[in-house]
């Protein structure tokens, strides 16, 4: 079976991966399957994104609005939940407290956070740590969250600013480096939750809604173009790589 790397950077647009002037852009794309115009679900704002990301549905099915979390009133099993179910090994890395509910605590072998607005050059800092533990552990799966592209970029100095490609191109060169560090039998996915516009983003415009999916692996074709992919497809592909079945709630569609 597969292992999984998920490496999502937070508001990263498709054309600011293109603009953003890293060198590997070019190799990731002629090394994985690919979907520059994939979609986002509405309403295109971080924890929503994220909990259809992992729960495999639509805001109005999982109820997340806002960045704020609220139990769900009918609660869908989220990818993590699942993979624990099935003895998968799960680490999340992340840099903004309120992805901390995406899954039960219990169900993570590991959940490292830095806070990104205490610390500086948090992307460099929780790439490094998870490339640690991926070698030390070999997870199943882990999630790798990229904050500084959405909060130092997007927020503070408006997206396509200049500012913000260069925080996309620390983003992109982070995964660079945790390509280069992958034992064998990994996939790795680079993703974006969201878009933005001017300095802000949660709209239907398209600006908000495309994002970016890359997907490195054996069971991709290297340079193929996908289309018609959707965030909401990411839940039911990895559980296929590891070998596990789709929760019967999940909306998407299943990539490989």
């Amino acid at each position: 079976m597969e292992k999984v790397v998920l490496i999502l950077v937070d508001g990263m647009r498709p054309d600011g991966l293109l603009q953003c002037g890293h060198p590997f852009v070019e190799k990731l794309l002629k090394e994985s399957a690919h979907d520059l115009n994939a979609r986002t679900v509405y309403p295109s704002i971080t924890l929503p994104c994220h909990m259809s990301l992992f729960h495999g549905v639509n805001p109005d099915r999982h109820g997340i609005l806002s960045n704020t979390y609220v139990p769900q009133v009918r609660p869908v099993v989220g990818l993590m939940d699942q993979l624990n179910q099935f003895e998968k090994k799960c680490a999340s890395f992340i840099t903004w407290e309120n992805l901390r509910d995406l899954s039960r605590p219990d169900h993570l072998h590991t959940c490292v956070m830095i806070n990104q607005h205490k610390i500086k050059d948090t992307d460099t800092k929780i790439t490094d740590m998870a490339i640690d533990y991926i070698k030390a552990e070999e997870p199943d799966f882990l999630f790798l969250y990229l904050g500084e592209t959405d909060e130092v970029g997007g927020h503070d100095c408006g997206w396509m600013t200049e500012t913000y490609l260069g925080a996309v191109n620390k983003a992109i060169g982070c995964a660079e480096k945790v390509y280069n560090n992958l034992p064998e039998g990994y996939t790795m996915i680079v993703i974006a939750d969201h878009g933005g516009h001017d300095r802000s983003h949660g709209t239907d415009m398209p600006e908000d809604m495309l994002i970016p999916v890359c997907i490195c692996g054996p069971k991709f074709e290297k340079g193929a173009e996908m289309k018609d992919t959707s965030i909401l497809d990411i839940a039911p592909t990895v559980a296929k790589l590891l070998g596990v079945p789709r929760v019967k709630e999940w909306e998407g569609k299943e990539l490989v």
